[in-house]
């Protein structure tokens, strides 16, 4: 029996390739590691990405919007059009809806994306609200970035501390007694949009949304579509510390943690003290974190392997506290 979060990798990559051959339109399609298709169209290339919010059930209007979003412009293109599917359980108000609808409606204003359709429906078959959303964007051939285009040689940058989301959900989520946000601090929020665009402008090779499993699963992730190894050293990545300090009380690994609000970002070595230092400059908290070479897998400094997460630790935690089962990809 499969456990709640991702499909295990090698089971993904075999159903993936079970189906027929893609038109020739389809420039990237279903593959482990990316975040979203890019499909040729008269007008350039169509990039769509669709993502559920199931971990929880608050603020799901806001984070399902941000999470689609993101898996759009880390492919270097801005996120336009934004569809959601709302499953409601038995019970819910007039007030609840007009909540979550708000949230939508505040978080696509925010991002200049427009809420073009979707469905909406209360059933049974829910025990929580979910929101699945689906995000379109347009871009040129020439400017799409993918998770598989580090190569040996390259840089990776890590802009955006972690792991927030994981740390928001967990909180609101479970039965320990923590507080999030922590008062006086203003959280980040978890969009990477414009931080994405601006990498793929300064010449990022591959570029990530680490979600599900959190920094380890995005590293490796990119790794495994790269066909490259990536060494890490953790000395240098961006923790965001009231986000760890919630983590760590509950029990659970920042490393394979829920990590929406980070990108994952490779450069070439001559470009990447500029991109460094402009991404900076744009207000982003930006961390060298380690580099890419012939080989597989993830690992520090030392060479001691960084496991690739069987699963989130926000699912397993929230399994383990009675909490809702499924996970979101």
């Amino acid at each position: 029996m499969l456990e709640s979060g991702k499909l295990p990798p090698a089971l993904l990559r075999d159903v993936l390739a079970g189906g027929l051959p893609l038109p020739t339109e389809v420039r990237l399609g279903p593959a482990l590691g990316e975040d979203a298709a890019v499909i040729d169209v008269a007008a350039g290339c169509l990039v769509v990405a669709a993502d559920p919010i199931t971990l929880t059930g608050e603020g799901i209007g806001r984070s399902a919007v941000a999470v689609n979003a993101n898996d759009v412009a880390v492919m270097g293109v801005r996120p336009r059009w934004f569809l959601a599917t709302v499953l409601l359980p038995v019970g819910t108000t007039d007030s609840d809806v007009r909540r979550l609808f708000a949230e939508l409606h505040a978080a696509v204003t925010d991002l200049g994306v427009a809420l073009v359709g979707g469905h909406s429906e209360i059933t049974g078959a829910v025990r929580q609200p979910i929101v699945s959303g689906v995000m379109l964007g347009i871009g040129s051939p020439d400017g799409i970035v993918s998770s598989s285009g580090a190569s040996p040689g390259d840089v990776v940058v890590q802009v955006g501390e972690a792991p927030i989301e994981g740390a928001a959900v967990l909180a609101a989520t479970g039965s320990w007694s923590v507080r999030w946000p922590p008062t006086g601090v203003a959280v980040p929020w978890i969009s990477v949009v414009e931080p994405a665009l601006a990498a793929a402008e300064l010449g990022a090779s591959a570029m990530h949304d680490p979600t599900e499993g959190g920094l380890a699963a995005g590293l490796h992730e990119i790794a495994e579509a790269s066909g490259v190894a990536i060494v890490v050293d953790p000395s240098r990545v961006a923790w965001y510390p009231p986000a760890v300090a919630v983590i760590v009380a509950v029990g659970a690994d920042p490393w394979s943690t829920l990590a929406s609000g980070t990108l994952l970002a490779t450069f070439r070595p001559d470009g990447v003290d500029a991109a460094v230092s402009e991404l900076r400059r744009l207000g982003h908290v930006v961390a060298v974190i380690g580099g890419a070479k012939h080989g597989q897998g993830v690992t520090d400094r030392s060479g001691t392997l960084i496991p690739w997460p069987a699963r989130d630790e926000v699912a397993r935690l929230l399994e383990r506290d009675g909490g809702m089962e499924e996970g979101r990809g």
